[in-house]
């Protein structure tokens, strides 16, 4: 059994799969909508101005997309998995130059920095592979939506999309 297929892992996966195709098809709805999510077992948090109907149009949607195969859904570009990935690479990349021969860490900064952008650039299409072998899965058959509650903090309307099995 792999660590990936522990039940409490696949959940926070199948959820983090439809928070990004949910925030696909409100995208969609509206290209100007700046949103964040943040997913966990149980389901998924939405921050930003959206209606909750119109939410809740968007998560009926982006389940029956996912569930009818569009997996493709469940990878979104600004994802943090993606800043994850590439952060973790300029770091390690940076590391392995400083870890070389014996100058001064000044003459070393422009093969660090040249490192790490190239780390960066790597990034991009590994962090997006990462996220559809590792940080998502869009086998979302079984699940459905239990609620969906609003409120607003300082400002910020945050929206929770309970997940349910069904």
């Amino acid at each position: 059994m792999s660590i990936l297929d522990i039940p409490v892992i696949t959940r926070v996966r199948q959820n983090h799969a439809l928070e990004h195709a949910t925030v696909h098809v409100l995208s969609q709805r509206n290209r100007t909508l700046r949103l964040v999510g943040r997913s966990s077992a149980s389901g998924f948090h939405i921050y930003g101005q959206v209606d909750t109907e119109d939410l809740a149009s968007a998560v009926s949607e982006a389940l029956a997309r996912l569930q009818n195969g569009e997996a493709d859904l469940a990878v979104h570009p600004r994802c943090g998995t993606n800043l994850a990935v590439a952060g973790v690479l300029a770091g390690l990349s940076a590391f392995a130059v400083m870890s070389g021969r014996s100058r001064s860490r000044f003459e070393k900064l422009p093969e660090v920095i040249m490192a790490s952008t190239i780390a960066v650039l790597i990034a991009q299409p590994l962090g997006s592979l990462v996220q559809s072998k590792i940080t998502t899965t869009p086998d979302v058959a079984q699940l459905c939506i239990e609620g969906i509650s609003r409120q607003e903090r300082g400002g910020v309307v945050i929206h929770y999309v309970k997940i349910a099995e069904g």
